[in-house]
């Protein structure tokens, strides 16, 4: 038998902000929510579900009482599929992510951003039909 990554967690001071930044970002919605966490996700999981098959995680916020210190060794890859990759930065830094200089460089294809609480994430490549 095998596991199954199913969720996601990101520790936060904020649950209920971070979580309708992820949807706007993702187009997920919100699906459980309880004193302090929010989870989102593009589905709502069954048990039979994931033992089937891995299907996408959920991404879950907790509120905790400790702020970020230093980069996240871990951080999400977005990658626009309806938009250019210039025109999906400026549609999140209107949703209150901003841009962050970690060293990457002018040259990079890809756009090192933040959230409203400071983690780290990538915009890739665009994945939009040519036209």
């Amino acid at each position: 038998m095998t596991s199954r990554f199913t969720e996601l967690v990101v520790d936060c001071h904020d649950p209920e902000r971070l979580a309708a930044f992820w949807c706007a970002v993702l187009d997920f919605k919100v699906i459980d929510r309880s004193e302090g966490k929010v989870e989102i996700g593009s589905w709502e999981p069954t048990v039979e579900e994931v033992r089937a098959r891995q299907m996408p995680p959920t991404v879950v916020f907790i509120r905790v009482p400790e702020g970020k210190t230093v980069k996240n060794r871990l951080h999400l890859d977005v990658s626009p599929i309806d938009r250019s990759t210039d025109d999906e930065v400026a549609r999140l830094l209107g949703l209150g992510a901003a841009k962050v200089d970690m060293g990457q460089g002018p040259s990079r294809s890809w756009v090192v951003m933040t959230d409203p609480e400071g983690n780290e994430f990538d915009v890739l490549r665009t994945l939009a039909p040519s036209s």
